[in-house]
């Protein structure tokens, strides 16, 4: 087992920090005896960074920061794509699915329904975009499927639900926000 040596000059590594977002480019962290890991600290947020097997751990979040969003919606939304960040890709689709239930309620949708109703209040309601049913329904179908079914989410399927997801958030949230009559 590799074993991590003591701080140092390991070369400079430009990356995007999964904590913080910020692009940085820091050459001190640890390196293990074997070259085959580095860890660089942020040097904004102070959080690490490990690099090994060829991948960033944790990765830069999916989707963008949106702004205006309830405090239970924000959080469900950046646990969605924090878990993307470190590969966990069917939490990701869950949390996305989850997102929907939470919109609704937040919206004033009854509790303690299918999410079917979750969709169908969205779209009954005008919070879903014109011709959006479809790919907002998608959410839900690939989140059921993660949530019932015996496969795993791969990044491209998380990838785009939190571009969905995001997309939705804006046009519920951020953008209503930002009129100013």
């Amino acid at each position: 087992m590799p074993e991590w040596q003591a701080t140092g000059d390991i070369g400079p590594r430009t990356y995007t920090c999964g904590w913080c977002g910020k692009v940085v480019g820091p050459r001190m962290g640890y390196r293990n005896n074997d070259a085959t890991g580095r860890i660089y600290e942020c040097p904004y947020c102070s959080n690490p960074t490990i690099f090994a097997q060829g991948k960033q751990v944790p990765g830069p979040l999916l989707g963008a920061d949106v702004g205006a969003l309830p405090a239970d919606v924000e959080a469900l939304y950046r646990e969605a794509r924090q878990c993307a960040s470190i590969g966990a890709y069917t939490s990701s689709v869950m949390d996305c699915r989850k997102l929907l239930m939470h919109i609704a309620v937040e919206r004033g949708a009854p509790q303690n329904q299918n999410f079917v109703d979750y969709v169908n209040y969205l779209d009954a309601n005008h919070y879903t975009p014109p011709d959006s049913h479809g790919w907002v329904d998608h959410i839900r179908n690939m989140g059921n499927e993660a949530n019932h079914e015996i496969r795993l989410v791969q990044q491209t399927d998380a990838e785009e639900l939190v571009a969905f997801v995001e997309m939705l958030l804006k046009f519920i949230y951020e953008y209503p926000s930002k009129y100013r009559p």
